[in-house]
């Protein structure tokens, strides 16, 4: 049995293999509300054999949402068809997770296809918030938090992971990367407060600790709690690894069982040095020197490729993500081209390579 297709237990949920589905937001729900695209894209990611499927950013608050087309959960009313999600992917041996997530000074624009725009009010957008009214790059200005918006996003993350346990999922992920609001808060370049969220490191991971230690309370003891981090800003001055590593050995003791490490988002024009695997660097030395199980996330386009990085004990989870988008399937073929004799759904068994 290969690395990638060998088990892993967290806390109380057993993964099937090593390989997880990265979230990726789609930009097709209308008020929040999750349907039929949905249901059909992660549950095709269940079929084609992947172990967790963690859905894409799920806005704790409507202000949250990078676009307004991006999915919610912060009503209750959102939990029905996530309940109808997260069945089929367990009918299928896949574990349901959900990134919880708030975008900050980078919401409210438009989906890709169309330029990722600002949506402005009067177009269905609102008014962007963030630790300092420093706005992204072409963006709206943001709205700097006060002590009672700061209590708010808390409170709205809180209300979202019991929403999330309502809904089915086993594995709940904390958004903060990708230069949405916590990890705007964790970087000097868009943190230029001067009270206690601001500042000093301990002031600026402040933000991030709360909101975990609220998600962490909440989630029964045999779930699991990850969190996606960038681990480098890729620009001087910006949040890096070195921060990185020091943020990833407090969140262990704080009850968080995995980093999912990513990199940028936070700062616009900047050169990353885009290569396969080239963020796997920053997972390896997280999981060394902090103590935690990581995840590898980045350009891992063949099974060779994920197995290594496993053997190397760079990583403990694999995370797909455009790879996916192109080969749902990616699972069972990678398991084929490393020898392994994985489980395909019965009405596909037919198409089986013997």
């Amino acid at each position: 049995m290969s690395k990638l297709f060998s088990p892993l237990t967290l806390r109380g949920i057993q993964l099937r293999n090593r390989i997880v589905i990265s979230p990726m937001c789609q930009y097709s729900a209308t008020d929040g509300f999750a349907n039929d695209w949905h249901l059909v894209h992660l549950g095709s990611r269940a079929t084609g054999g992947a172990a967790l499927i963690i859905q894409e950013a799920t806005a704790t608050a409507p202000e949250g949402r990078i676009s307004p087309a991006d999915l919610g959960i912060w009503k209750d009313e959102h939990v029905d068809y996530l309940k109808r999600i997260t069945t089929f992917l367990k009918q299928h041996g896949a574990v349901p997770g959900i990134q919880l997530a708030h975008a900050g000074r980078k919401a409210s624009t438009s989906a890709p296809w169309v330029g990722n725009k600002p949506v402005s009010v009067a177009d269905g957008g609102w008014q962007p918030v963030a630790p300092s009214a420093i706005a992204f790059y072409d963006g709206a200005v943001p709205q700097a938090l006060d002590d009672a918006g700061i209590r708010k996003v808390i409170a709205d993350f809180e209300a979202a992971a019991k929403r999330s346990l309502a809904a089915g999922y086993e594995v709940i992920e904390v958004h903060a990367a990708h230069g949405y609001l916590l990890h705007q808060f964790l970087s000097p370049l868009s943190n230029q407060r001067t009270d206690a969220y601001g500042g000093s490191f301990d002031n600026r991971i402040r933000l991030l600790l709360e909101v975990v230690r609220a998600v962490r309370n909440v989630l029964p003891d045999n779930l699991p709690l990850f969190v996606r981090v960038s681990a480098t800003d890729w620009a001087p001055g910006g949040w890096d690894i070195e921060e990185t590593v020091k943020l990833a050995a407090i969140l262990k003791t704080l009850g968080v069982d995995l980093i999912d490490t990513s990199t940028g988002g936070l700062a616009p024009r900047v050169t990353i040095p885009l290569s396969p695997g080239y963020q796997v660097p920053f997972a390896a030395r997280i999981r060394a020197e902090a103590g935690v199980a990581t995840g590898a996330v980045g350009l891992i386009t063949e099974a060779s490729h994920a197995e290594a990085i496993l053997e190397k004990e760079q990583a403990d989870l694999i995370l797909i993500a455009r790879e996916s988008l192109r080969d749902p399937n990616f699972p069972l073929h990678a398991a084929q081209q490393l020898g392994n004799d994985v489980e395909w759904p019965d009405q596909y068994k037919r198409a089986k390579p013997h």
